[in-house]
Protein backbone atom coordinates (compact mmCIF):
# COMPACT_ATOMS: atom_id res chain seq x y z
CA UNK A 1 0.00 0.00 0.00
CA UNK A 2 1.34 3.40 -0.98
CA UNK A 3 0.55 6.23 1.45
CA UNK A 4 1.42 9.74 0.33
CA UNK A 5 0.61 13.34 1.18
CA UNK A 6 0.74 14.25 -2.52
CA UNK A 7 -2.13 14.32 -5.03
CA UNK A 8 -0.60 11.59 -7.18
CA UNK A 9 2.03 8.86 -7.19
CA UNK A 10 4.89 9.81 -9.52
CA UNK A 11 5.05 7.51 -12.53
CA UNK A 12 1.63 5.97 -11.81
CA UNK A 13 -1.79 6.91 -13.08
CA UNK A 14 -4.89 6.92 -10.89
CA UNK A 15 -7.48 4.71 -12.57
CA UNK A 16 -10.26 4.92 -9.98
CA UNK A 17 -11.16 6.90 -6.88
CA UNK A 18 -12.67 4.56 -4.29
CA UNK A 19 -13.58 7.03 -1.56
CA UNK A 20 -12.20 8.28 1.72
CA UNK A 21 -10.07 5.93 3.79
CA UNK A 22 -9.95 6.79 7.47
CA UNK A 23 -8.60 5.50 10.73
CA UNK A 24 -8.70 6.93 14.22
CA UNK A 25 -7.85 6.27 17.82
CA UNK A 26 -8.75 8.04 21.05
CA UNK A 27 -6.01 8.22 23.64
CA UNK A 28 -6.00 9.42 27.23
CA UNK A 29 -3.17 10.45 29.49
CA UNK A 30 -2.39 8.38 32.56
CA UNK A 31 -1.37 9.38 36.06
CA UNK A 32 2.18 8.04 35.70
CA UNK A 33 2.84 10.15 32.62
CA UNK A 34 1.19 13.16 34.23
CA UNK A 35 3.43 12.99 37.29
CA UNK A 36 6.56 12.66 35.17
CA UNK A 37 5.41 15.54 32.95
CA UNK A 38 4.74 17.70 36.01
CA UNK A 39 8.37 17.33 37.08
CA UNK A 40 9.56 18.08 33.53
CA UNK A 41 7.50 21.28 33.58
CA UNK A 42 9.54 22.43 36.58
CA UNK A 43 12.95 21.87 34.98
CA UNK A 44 11.95 22.30 31.33
CA UNK A 45 12.58 20.15 28.29
CA UNK A 46 10.65 17.84 26.03
CA UNK A 47 7.79 15.87 27.56
CA UNK A 48 9.01 12.52 26.25
CA UNK A 49 6.06 10.59 27.67
CA UNK A 50 3.54 12.67 25.72
CA UNK A 51 5.72 12.68 22.59
CA UNK A 52 5.72 8.86 22.60
CA UNK A 53 1.97 8.74 23.32
CA UNK A 54 1.27 11.00 20.33
CA UNK A 55 3.65 9.11 18.02
CA UNK A 56 2.05 5.77 18.93
CA UNK A 57 -1.44 7.22 18.40
CA UNK A 58 -0.49 8.61 14.96
CA UNK A 59 0.93 5.24 13.89
CA UNK A 60 -2.19 3.41 15.04
CA UNK A 61 -4.45 5.86 13.19
CA UNK A 62 -2.36 5.44 10.01
CA UNK A 63 -2.49 1.64 10.31
CA UNK A 64 -6.27 1.75 10.71
CA UNK A 65 -6.57 4.06 7.70
CA UNK A 66 -4.49 1.62 5.67
CA UNK A 67 -6.75 -1.27 6.72
CA UNK A 68 -9.79 0.77 5.67
CA UNK A 69 -8.14 1.40 2.28
CA UNK A 70 -7.49 -2.34 1.87
CA UNK A 71 -11.19 -3.01 2.53
CA UNK A 72 -12.02 -0.54 -0.25
CA UNK A 73 -9.67 -2.40 -2.61
CA UNK A 74 -7.18 0.46 -2.87
CA UNK A 75 -3.60 0.37 -4.10
CA UNK A 76 -2.77 3.74 -2.55
CA UNK A 77 -4.06 6.52 -0.33
CA UNK A 78 -3.42 10.03 -1.63
CA UNK A 79 -3.49 13.36 0.19
CA UNK A 80 -3.00 11.70 3.59
CA UNK A 81 -3.72 14.05 6.47
CA UNK A 82 -3.64 13.68 10.25
CA UNK A 83 -5.72 15.78 12.60
CA UNK A 84 -6.27 15.88 16.34
CA UNK A 85 -9.32 16.91 18.34
CA UNK A 86 -9.99 17.05 22.04
CA UNK A 87 -12.69 14.59 23.14
CA UNK A 88 -12.66 15.43 26.84
CA UNK A 89 -10.15 16.78 29.31
CA UNK A 90 -7.10 14.51 29.09
CA UNK A 91 -8.27 12.59 25.98
CA UNK A 92 -7.84 13.31 22.28
CA UNK A 93 -8.76 11.67 19.00
CA UNK A 94 -6.11 11.26 16.32
CA UNK A 95 -7.66 10.88 12.84
CA UNK A 96 -5.80 9.90 9.68
CA UNK A 97 -7.60 10.18 6.35
CA UNK A 98 -7.00 10.37 2.63
CA UNK A 99 -8.33 9.42 -0.79
CA UNK A 100 -8.27 5.69 -1.52
CA UNK A 101 -7.43 4.98 -5.17
CA UNK A 102 -6.67 2.24 -7.64
CA UNK A 103 -3.51 2.73 -9.66
CA UNK A 104 -2.71 1.70 -13.20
Amino acid sequence: MILTTTEYVPGRETSEVLGIARGSTVRARNIGRDITAMFKNIVGGELDEYTKLQADAREQALQRMELDAVKLGADAVLNVRITTSIITQGAAEILAYGTAVKLR
